[in-house]
């Protein structure tokens, strides 16, 4: 097989630098103001709410520094605003409220601290936010927990009714640094038309069998760095998405994930364009999932990079968006009447898997995956756990779950495959269980050009 269409350079991975990155003074000689000169308690019974409200909106200063002295501080929602950074030290927690009347009205304001219509604004400190996710559980179940859902406010509908933990709406020069979120209710940290965020040396703790408890959720935001984070959580970890507009310029590096759902997925919301997006020196451990790209409602994706990345993946109950690919590229529409999006001058590079399920390739009629490389690739198959195989995973939307062959490499709807140096190992005294390396159709798979690609039994 040969001929592929010429394939876009890789792009460089670039740093995106901005003023906002650097301390615009030094911490120690800005003024502070304590949360507790406003009467806090911080004994994590009482609401301090009021008191963290006046302290933010008393501030004066260019940046101001609002600090929490050693303690635990119960709180409805708290808003920031524009020059406010909350400085939560080690020793501190801001614990989330669990009261449906603790958060706003409208549902797309739940979370414990909100910044609106924000500019060079952050949280910082080394200490913990706490969104008391636990406390949202009805049935524990290691499968997946059943949650709570406040649909019956009428603010929204579903089962995925419960407040967020840290949102950032159309706001500007967005700082998270060096802070912990722990036990999210719902998603934990939220980008929302933000332009020029920095989050870096983060850590997030969610439990690990609750639904819906993403990482870090990027919607509709431009220039966005994630470098230096530790995300360990039940649902998607670090998860770029479109509603309302564009999403560009987003560099994640030098993290580490793992989670029963994607660890890195654009999507499944993508009504408008992904574009330049690059995944640099990442760890990923026992996921369901690893690399995934879940287009459904029609917005085109193009320039994306993967590299420097090591995977893990294995199967969880398949109540889990997931069949243990360590890559998962798909642009099926998401109802029969969706439009169909695409992806192109899509890279991997340097990438090592151990996983117990194959890479998944499929695009659909009328959205073509094209232009795809796959460039220095180490690939072991074996299985570990007594979930089944045997499963093709289109969710959401598409075919749903359909029985299919595992394959080493499932393509479907591909015009321009380069593969270039790939190593696929298959664990010895399993093979029974892998029909072939490769699984595709001619008829819907174009231009593929295979160069250096070894198959062959993995012996310890």
């Amino acid at each position: 097989m040969g001929g592929g269409a010429a394939a876009a350079p890789i792009p460089r991975l670039t740093a995106i630098t901005f003023l906002f990155l650097l301390p615009i003074v030094i911490q120690s000689q800005t003024p502070t103001i304590s949360v507790r000169d406003f009467g806090a308690t911080g004994d994590g019974k009482h609401y301090d709410t009021a008191a963290i409200q006046s302290a933010i909106d008393s501030c004066r200063t260019k940046p101001c520094y609002v600090t929490f002295p050693t303690g635990t501080y119960l709180t409805a929602t708290i808003f920031l605003k524009s020059n406010v950074i909350l400085d939560i030290p080690k020793g501190s927690t801001i614990l989330g409220g669990t009261k449906l009347e603790d958060y706003p009205k409208e549902f797309d304001r739940w979370y414990v601290i909100l910044a609106e219509n924000a500019r060079d604004v952050g949280i910082t400190g080394g200490g913990v936010v706490d969104g008391q996710g636990l406390e949202f559980v009805v049935k524990f179940d290691e499968r997946k927990n059943v949650m709570v859902s406040w649909n019956q406010t009428g603010a929204c509908s579903g089962d995925e009714c419960r407040p967020r933990l840290v949102g950032f709406l159309d706001s500007a020069n967005v700082r998270v640094w060096n802070v912990t979120f722990r036990q999210p209710a719902y998603w934990c940290l939220h980008i929302v038309r933000c332009e020029n965020t920095s989050i870096h040396d983060v850590s997030i703790y969610g439990d690990f069998n609750t639904p819906n408890n993403d990482g870090i959720d990027i919607e509709d935001s431009n220039n966005t760095v994630i470098t230096r984070c530790h995300i360990d959580t039940g649902d998607d970890a670090i998860c770029p998405k479109t509603y309302t507009s564009p999403l560009y310029n987003l560099t994640a590096t030098n993290s580490w994930i793992r989670t029963k759902s994607s660890a890195i997925k654009l999507g499944s919301a993508s009504w408008f364009e992904l574009n330049n997006l690059v995944f640099d020196n990442i760890t990923i451990v026992d996921s369901h999932r690893g690399l995934a790209l879940q287009i459904r409602d029609g917005g085109n994706v193009s320039d994306i990079t993967f590299s420097n990345i090591n995977i893990s993946t294995r199967y969880y109950d398949p109540s889990w968006w997931g069949r243990a690919e360590p890559i998962y590229v798909t642009t099926c529409p998401r109802h029969s009447d969706s439009s169909k999006g695409s992806i192109s001058n899509l890279n991997f590079v340097n990438i090592s898997a151990v996983s117990e399920n194959g890479i998944f390739l499929s695009g659909s009629k009328g959205g073509l995956l094209r232009n795809l490389r796959f460039i220095n690739i180490n690939l072991t198959y074996k299985r570990w756990t007594k979930y089944m195989g045997g499963l093709v995973d289109y969710r959401p939307g598409c075919q749903g779950l359909v029985n299919h062959s595992t394959a080493g490499i499932i393509m479907e709807h591909i015009d321009g495959l380069d593969v270039e140096n790939v190593n696929m190992r298959w664990f010895d005294g399993r093979t029974v269980q892998w029909d072939n390396p490769l699984d595709f159709r001619p008829s819907t798979v174009n231009n593929v050009s295979l160069l250096n690609f070894h198959s062959g039994v993995y012996t310890q």
